[in-house]
């Protein structure tokens, strides 16, 4: 029976945030933003393995924090590479040690500590019928393309437009060599910015699941702001039963 796999990265340097540490590390109600994102996929009945990508000087700080939270599902800390596309070929290569081709493995951000059970759900079903899954929320705004960043060059139709979030699943084995066609050719990713990128680059085909539009990433201090409001919202739903549903989530456009 395979496994199903979460590969966290949480190698980011905090530079947009303007902490004195990395973002991850940062505490909202108590507790580390790595934390509250790891809890998630501890607390996942689908879950059974976890494997983290951390910045080296970071890591004896990491497995401390999952000690003091019982974080209880987490394999091993990994040290990162040189960008965030080679931390998760890291992280893919120590979970490919331990697991199967045919395993699903589940990428997700450190700093997304706030993606629904569902959603994860959703994406290991969407992963083990179709081969992979990506996280997706549609595009409310107006999408602008512009080729100088001073001029509109073009403004797609955003009812063919969304946002990648994470998890991004797929087959460990299938993602793995993908890692290692691209770092052939293309070793530093350029032009690379996530797993999805990577596989159509491939000429692959990838599938959309949807997001919850909660699954915030925490990169810049507005960001944190919004993350303790949810974090806020959630303790008084529960303490009172409202029934709210998710928060704002789905495709659907207005």
């Amino acid at each position: 029976m395979s496994k199903n796999i979460a590969i966290i990265f949480a190698g980011g340097s905090g530079a947009r945030m303007g902490a004195g540490i990395p973002k991850q590390f940062l505490e909202v109600n108590g507790k580390a933003i790595i934390i509250h994102t790891l809890e998630i996929f501890d607390e996942h009945p689908s879950i059974d393995e976890i494997y983290v990508v951390c910045k080296e000087e970071y890591i004896a700080k990491l497995n401390k924090l999952i000690a003091k939270h019982w974080i209880q599902k987490v394999v091993d800390v990994i040290p990162g590479g040189n960008t965030g596309m080679d931390s998760i070929f890291k992280g893919l290569s120590r979970a490919y040690e331990d697991n199967n081709p045919d395993d699903i493995v589940l990428i997700h951000d450190g700093v997304r500590p706030f993606v629904a059970d569902s959603v994860v759900e959703e994406a290991i079903n969407c992963a083990e019928e179709s081969g992979n899954a990506i996280t997706c929320t549609a595009l409310f705004e107006t999408p602008i393309v512009s080729d100088d960043g001073m001029n509109v060059t073009d403004v797609p139709d955003r009812r063919t437009c969304y946002t990648a979030q994470a998890p991004q699943c797929f087959h460990l084995g299938e993602i793995l060599d993908a890692h290692r066609k691209i770092r052939e050719k293309n070793p530093m990713y350029e032009g690379i910015v996530d797993n999805c990128t990577l596989m159509k680059n491939l000429g692959r085909r990838v599938y959309i699941v949807k997001g919850n539009r909660g699954n915030i990433k925490v990169t810049t201090p507005e960001d944190l702001y919004i993350f303790r409001a949810m974090l806020q919202y959630r303790e008084t739903r529960d303490a009172y039963g409202f029934s709210t549903g998710e928060i704002a989530s789905g495709l659907k456009r207005e």
